[in-house]
């Protein structure tokens, strides 16, 4: 496998957190569903937005010569690691609330990767990159807004004395 930039590195990264978003927030879709409907069309947005952004780093992988497999096999390893963090926060008795708090975790985690990349590619120079940056970095910054106010409605519907 060829040997990955830092830059194409975390282009991986980005690019398997896209995946295990999708992942991420079809699961919390089906918590969110049985608790409060109003969030689901958030979490769709979401899976949508993620999806597309999935779609436009592979596309982007392509550009950078001899490595496109090699970003794409670190980025489903990638998947794989938040879809093993999704099962261990994530158990049969999780509720929509655990599902938005886990939201809030991969949220952040990915708007702090994109300013990473962000802050790699002002050195490089990637124009490509650039412009998916541009595009992806407020994708995430209200993801993870969205997440948090999520977490926030269903904790307001909660009884703050009721055992756990």
């Amino acid at each position: 496998m060829a040997e990955l930039t830092n830059i194409e590195e975390k282009l991986a990264e980005v690019t398997g957190l896209a995946m295990a978003a999708q992942v991420a927030t079809a699961q919390v879709q089906k918590l969110a569903e049985e608790e409060d409907e109003s969030l689901v069309a958030t979490l769709q947005t979401m899976a949508e937005e993620a999806a597309r952004t999935e779609e436009r780093c592979t596309e982007l992988a392509g550009t950078f010569e001899g490595k496109k497999t090699a970003i794409l096999d670190e980025a489903r390893t990638v998947k794989q690691k938040g879809a093993e963090m999704m099962k261990i926060y994530l158990d049969e008795d999780s509720d929509a609330l655990d599902g938005f708090e886990f939201l809030c975790m991969a949220e952040s985690g990915e708007v702090g990767h994109w300013g990473v990349l962000q802050q790699l590619n002002e050195n490089a120079g990637h124009g490509g990159l650039g412009e998916l940056i541009e595009w992806a970095l407020p994708i995430q910054q209200r993801h993870l807004r969205d997440v948090l106010d999520g977490a926030k409605t269903l904790a307001a519907e909660e009884d703050p004395n009721e055992a756990a």
